[in-house]
């Protein structure tokens, strides 16, 4: 059955005889519960989102895993829903197809990266100026 644990099973793999690190899993299992809540708690999304893209700044910069991310929300593989069908304000959209995008070059190819507004830095600016606002109800 679809859900956390086969969409992890899907982009924790050895690249380049790096393993993905153990501190990506809880980052990403945010991530992936806060997007597909419903409703959606986007002060919580936003939340998850920086804490994820921190990592990825800090210890966490490594070809493995920002392959792993990048591959996470670029493929959606095996998630019980993709991201993608979220009634999603626009900016949130932006910031997750991003990550899905070039990410994966943050390392090897930080140029490629920084051109497509993909390095960690760049999202986690971008996420910081996400203003979630409350859904009205009809």
């Amino acid at each position: 059955m679809a859900g956390f644990d086969e969409a992890w099973t899907a982009v924790n793999h050895r690249r380049d005889f790096e393993a993905v690190s153990s501190e990506l899993k809880p980052l990403l299992h945010s991530v992936y519960t806060n997007l597909l809540a419903t409703p959606v708690d986007l002060y919580a999304l936003k939340e998850s989102l920086a804490a994820l893209l921190k990592y990825l700044c800090e210890r966490g910069r490594t070809n493995t895993n920002c392959w792993a991310a990048d591959k996470f929300f670029g493929l959606s593989e095996g998630w019980e829903r993709d991201w993608t069908d979220q009634a999603l304000p626009e900016d949130f959209h932006d910031v997750l197809a991003l990550m899905g995008q070039a990410l994966h070059d943050t390392v090897k190819a930080p140029s490629i990266a920084e051109n497509f507004d993909c390095l960690p830095e760049q999202l986690l600016e971008r996420v910081r100026l996400l203003e979630p606002k409350p859904r009205l109800r009809s």
